[in-house]
């Protein structure tokens, strides 16, 4: 097995050591649901879904590669920028470049319609990610994708209790926006689903036009 490229980049939607998780008492909201016993607006994103809360201060610490931090992956993935940068991503006649998982052969057609919680890249960054990210190494598909629309989330599922507050479950899962269990979920990365996709060869796929 080949070994992998020691990182020489930290991807913008990491999360460092520095941010520390924010610590919130979870509890019925008035609207139904979950909410935090201390909610500011702010918490929620304009669908009404609750977020996650995690301290900015990027670059505090050492990077945590595993670990994605919550409003940097949804800006990211928000406003189509760069997941290794934070710039622009790859973008020509046959659509924006997205380097994902190779799960070819999970339904005709894939990735059409595939949802993701992956933000859209560069080809720079993507060249680096192909050799240094260990779920992607050696297993990787880059695709040109059309469009995009943010239709949900991936959070940790939680559920009502007899106990008059509600408990956590071990469940994370994609949530759908405007359904029932968007109300129970505590969002950690938004999710797009991506359409009108052609697989590349990214050795090739060198030019872009912005």
């Amino acid at each position: 097995m080949k070994a992998l490229t020691r990182p020489t980049v930290v991807p913008y939607i990491a999360a460092w050591s520095g941010e520390l998780q924010h610590l919130r008492r979870i509890v019925y909201s008035k609207h139904g649901g979950i909410g935090f016993a201390d909610e500011a607006p702010e918490d929620r994103d304009q669908f009404g879904v609750l977020w996650n809360g995690r301290a900015v201060a990027q670059g505090a610490g050492h990077p945590r590669y595993g670990e994605v931090h919550p409003e940097r992956q949804r800006l990211a993935m928000q406003y189509l920028r760069c997941q290794v940068c934070g710039g622009a991503p790859a973008r020509d006649s046959r659509g924006m470049l997205w380097l994902i998982e190779d799960d070819r052969g999970r339904w005709a057609g894939w990735p059409e319609r595939l949802l993701t919680t992956h933000p859209p890249i560069c080809i720079p960054c993507a060249n680096a990610a192909a050799v240094m990210c260990p779920h992607l190494a050696g297993h990787y598909v880059a695709v040109r994708v059309q469009d995009s629309e943010v239709c949900g989330v991936h959070g940790r599922i939680w559920a009502p209790s007899a106990f008059g507050y509600p408990v956590r479950t071990e469940m994370k899962d994609v949530v759908a926006y405007g359904t029932t269990d968007a109300r129970w979920v505590l969002a950690g990365q938004l999710v797009r689903s991506l359409h009108g996709c052609t697989i590349v060869d990214l050795r090739r796929d060198e030019t872009c036009d912005r």
